[in-house]
């Protein structure tokens, strides 16, 4: 699902800093920054995230995902939201999200060697 928006942004050539200055004049030309304090804005991200994973409600895990095709076109709309509120939460928060990225990346390297949990669902504490 490729569909391109009236800015023509696509991942691998659209920056996260490209997408945070956007969404900060968006933001800034209704005034909407008065409602956005972290508190807020992590609730957001738990129901817009909510709202993608209702997509998938009651789908077979050797079915259709979404279950019923008409979905299909909200997925992207529901995860475009759940990034853009996680991009404002990070905005108000002071949170580079492409370092903490690279960091947790980094963590979870150490966490999970690849010669102890390739193929393996264990979490660290249960690889042994």
């Amino acid at each position: 699902m490729s569909e391109q928006g009236p800015r023509g942004w696509k991942d691998g050539e659209t920056s996260l800093a490209t997408i945070r200055s956007a969404l900060r004049a968006f933001n800034d030309a209704r005034d909407w920054g008065q409602f956005h304090s972290p508190r807020n804005l992590a609730m957001a991200v738990s129901v817009e995230a909510g709202e993608l994973l209702e997509l998938y409600l009651w789908s077979a895990d050797d079915g259709p995902q979404p279950a019923v095709e008409a979905r299909n076109a909200r997925v992207a709309e529901e995860a475009a939201d759940v990034l853009l509120t996680l991009l404002n939460l990070c905005e108000r928060a002071g949170i580079d999200l492409a370092a903490a990225a690279d960091a947790k990346l980094a963590r979870n390297a150490e966490r999970y060697p690849v010669e102890r949990a390739r193929g393996r669902l264990e979490k660290a504490g249960e690889l042994g």
